[in-house]
């Protein structure tokens, strides 16, 4: 088994795709016409965004829209970058809040959080042992 694809589900995939793409480098692979699905070009594993409708198609008891939450959900993406402190102030610059600056860990690894425009929260973070 391997990871196939991370799905967020957002309140618009466009917004989100174009968002991803300004603040992180990373371009749009595929929009649905119908604007309900994307997907980025992330490599082997595919990042996805899916709107709330069909979250809730998928879901009938519903979901928590990151979107709406006050806090940020309990889960992150991860995007691994040689130069963290750069990536923060594009992510900021193209609409990102910040949640923590770039810190250096103990283990040597720069990490910092921000969270988009839609809710995702993101850590951006220099390659471990790099």
């Amino acid at each position: 088994m391997k990871l196939g694809y991370t799905i967020v589900y957002v309140p618009d995939v466009a917004q989100s795709l174009k968002f991803f793409e300004q603040a992180f480098g990373l371009p749009t692979r595929f929009l649905h016409e119908s604007g309900t699905y994307g997907e980025l070009e992330t490599g082997e594993t595919t990042l996805a965004f899916a709107a709330h409708a069909l979250g809730d198609s998928n879901f009938p008891g519903g979901h928590v829209a990151a979107s709406e939450s006050a806090q940020p959900l309990g889960m992150e993406l991860g995007l691994v970058t040689p130069d963290v402190p750069t990536a923060h102030s594009r992510a900021l610059a193209a609409g990102a809040t910040q949640l923590s600056a770039p810190v250096t860990k103990p283990w040597g690894q720069v990490v910092s959080y921000v969270r988009c425009p839609d809710g995702t929260l993101v850590e951006l973070c220099s390659p471990i042992g790099g």
